[in-house]
């Protein structure tokens, strides 16, 4: 089964609730996870799959306790080929810069080579109460690809 590593950036602890939603039916189905609420790049492992929770806040921007994550992928070389993820992109569409945060990582990750496993789930705060039952619907899809 595979190792997992979920990066969580949470201001009000929706995206974390996701988070441990996701690792809880993970680790059931056998998979080894492991939440980073203070994500720094050193912390993932290029042999580990890692899969990114974001909240948006202000004009698009990543929540601060991801921002060092973020940093460092702007500040990244050599290039992560090889390296496999996916993102959950939460945001609230009543804002100009929906999902920013996660668009943003999702296109670092990309022009630094990363590879997608899957498209970015966008989580619209005005659509959906519950974002966890929607992250975890998304995830049964394509689960099996890990």
């Amino acid at each position: 089964m595979a190792q997992i590593d979920i990066l969580v950036g949470t201001v009000y602890g929706a995206a974390m609730l996701v988070a441990e939603t996701l690792s809880d039916h993970l680790q059931a189905n056998g998979h080894v996870c492991q939440i980073f609420e203070e994500a720094e790049l050193s912390d993932i492992d290029a042999s580990r799959f890692f899969l990114v929770i974001t909240a948006t806040t202000g004009q698009g921007d990543i929540p601060p306790n991801l921002e060092p994550f973020a940093c460092a992928l702007t500040d990244r070389a050599p290039y992560m080929k090889g390296w496999r993820y996916a993102l959950i992109a939460m945001g609230d569409s009543s804002y100009e810069h929906f999902c920013g945060a996660g668009r943003r990582l999702d296109g670092l990750l990309q022009e630094l080579a990363a590879e997608a496993l899957v498209p970015r789930l966008e989580i619209d705060a005005t659509v959906e109460d519950e974002p966890e039952v929607a992250a975890l619907a998304w995830l049964k899809t394509w689960e099996y690809k890990l």
